[in-house]
């Protein structure tokens, strides 16, 4: 990763808070509902819609309205996500409100000549067409109970009154001042970063409370027709960008089939491409499923070890394999088949007669991946979850991309618009701002095309029953954070809150590290060193896991905040 390409270095290199752990907290319980957030006035946000007698898609799609208020250094109304939907009758959905490429969006939009190195992450240029407004507007309307302007009212006081800001959110204030980014962008420095910054610095927003105002009275057309969208498209150009007011009004969120896979007797739901969330956590757990992780022990280096190998070559298949299914034939079914997982389980740990010599005296080693296990062919985000006793759950993962976005915001609306298009392969090879490269043409840009994504919202069922709903931030971490909350609450036995609080790991195939966080003993990264893998230590590996898991004994659900961020958990 270039640090001249990213922002991303605005936030994890500006002195986050090392996360101090140990003992996690007992994770929040109750009989009847819960919505888990990444802070306090957004669960309270879903609760409330639960008390008025909603559901849980009515308290998911508040409490995503909220989250776009409050987090504006993760999401917005000017950003997309995906929305995992299942219902105590065993129906599922999810539904795609991802972003996509301007009419005007071509292969060659950022290698042309005179197109500055960072146009895909700052500027206009960075911006694709926002798609969360039409995704919540759809899910409400098609399993909601309550109406777009009651589910809304949450978010607009918030946006008219203000909430304060937590530690997490502070440190990227502070880094986005320091870095100039205010003399720049004025408009998002009068808004959300505020020069007197202290423990309870409120955010008002009244224009994005009248912006949210008009999307109660009129629905989603108040948002892609009309000033809104004239506005919008009106700053995107001013700022070098190629959205129009066409490209809002022609956008639509799409309803796909969850993935489905069985690990250990449980049945997982992933969302499918254009997530690569869905197919790369599920491509992993396949191919844990021939090992006896248990047995090896939470945080073992022998456990490590087999996980982060299962990483390694998940992610390389996500580098050339995924984008979007609409504009190209994705081999999913292939990578999913537990016959092709075999074949890559087989890799990890080989006999002696199929390794190096010089790693004979070894009993495990690190393998190299050079590329995709499937033969090549030609062809800053935050997250909820909302589940009840009854079975149904909601599973909300939601971005803008990098902190802020582009830095564009849309004058008299409260709008931050997103820079996903840096999700795309934008200079095919060369790593984007998290580091993932993207080797083939399956994401490369293409007008109306949805770029890859790393969000990876999950349900898990037991015998049909709710058993675990969880998602994460952090890039491509969301896929290795959810996946280590998953591990240690189902396989390893962790209550929900102690399964997103212990240390973490990941491996993402490019750069070929293998990154430990603080907590993890140093033994055991010694061991994993001794084993072959390039070791890097960092304080807090980012991502915020939200989750909730089910005890089908008791009946009672636990939610479990991520420590490492400002969330909260609550009940009805």
């Amino acid at each position: 990763m270039r640090p001249s390409r990213t922002l991303l270095a605005l936030a994890l290199a500006c002195g986050m808070p090392c996360v101090v752990f140990g003992i996690a907290p007992a994770p929040v319980t109750d009989a009847r509902a819960l919505v888990v957030s990444p802070h306090r006035v957004v669960s309270d946000a879903g609760v409330e819609l639960l008390r008025a007698g909603g559901n849980v898609v009515d308290a998911a799609v508040a409490a995503a309205f909220a989250l776009a208020v409050a987090q504006p250094q993760s999401t917005g109304i000017g950003g997309g996500g995906f929305l995992l939907i299942r219902l105590a009758d065993g129906r599922a959905f999810a539904i795609d409100a991802r972003e996509t490429a301007p009419a005007a969006a071509t292969p060659d939009l950022y290698t042309r000549p005179g197109v500055p190195a960072q146009a895909s992450l700052v500027g206009g240029l960075a911006v694709a067409t926002p798609g969360l407004v039409a995704g919540l507007a759809l899910a409400l309307e098609a399993h909601g109970t309550l109406p777009l302007g009651r589910v809304l009212e949450p978010a607009i006081r918030l946006a008219e009154l203000g909430y304060e800001t937590g530690a997490y959110q502070a440190h990227f204030i502070e880094a986005m001042r320091e870095r100039g980014v205010a003399a720049r962008f004025p408009e998002l420095a009068r808004i959300h970063l505020p020069v007197a910054l202290g423990a309870r610095t409120r955010i008002v927003q009244p224009e994005l409370a009248r912006t949210l105002r008009a999307l109660a009275a009129d629905g989603p057309r108040a948002f892609y027709e009309g000033p809104v969208a004239e506005a919008i498209a009106k700053a995107a150009q001013e700022h070098g960008g190629i959205l129009t007011t066409g490209d809002l009004a022609r956008y639509r969120p799409v309803l796909r089939q969850p993935l489905r896979a069985r690990y250990r007797g449980f049945e997982v739901l992933g969302f499918p491409p254009p997530s690569s969330g869905g197919v790369t956590l599920l491509e992993i757990l396949n191919v844990l499923e021939g090992f006896e992780l248990a047995q090896l022990g939470a945080g073992s280096s022998a456990a490590i070890h087999r996980i982060a190998e299962a990483m390694k070559l998940a992610f390389a298949d996500r580098a050339v394999h995924l984008g979007d299914p609409d504009f190209a034939e994705l081999p999913v079914a292939r990578l999913l088949d537990p016959a092709y997982a075999a074949g890559l389980r087989a890799r990890i740990n080989p006999p002696r007669w199929r390794r190096a010599p010089w790693t004979w005296g070894r009993s495990e080693i690190a393998i190299h991946v050079a590329g995709s296990g499937l033969l090549p062919e030609d062809a800053g985000t935050a997250h909820l979850s909302v589940a009840d006793a009854a079975g149904n759950a909601v599973a909300i993962t939601e971005t803008i991309n990098t902190p802020y976005g582009s830095l564009v915001m849309v004058p008299g609306t409260g709008i931050l618009l997103n820079n996903e298009m840096d999700d795309f392969a934008t200079r095919p090879g060369e790593a984007n701002a998290f580091g993932l490269v993207a080797l083939a043409g399956a994401n490369g840009v293409a007008a109306d095309k949805r770029p890859l994504s790393s969000m990876a919202p999950l349900i898990v069922l037991e015998g049909g029953a709710l058993r675990f709903v969880a998602g994460s931030n952090g890039g491509p971490r969301i896929i290795t954070t959810t996946l280590l909350a998953l591990l240690n609450h189902l396989e390893f036995g962790m209550d929900v809150s102690e399964a997103v609080s212990a240390p973490r790991f990941h491996h993402q195939w490019q750069p070929d590290e293998l990154l430990l966080e603080a907590g993890i003993p140093a033994d055991v990264a010694d061991a994993l060193s001794a084993r072959g893998h390039h070791v890097k230590l960092v304080d807090d590996l980012g991502g915020g896991v939200e989750a909730i898991g089910f005890d089908p004994v008791t009946g009672r659900l636990s939610g479990g905040v991520d420590p490492r961020r400002d969330g909260a958990a609550a009940g009805p």
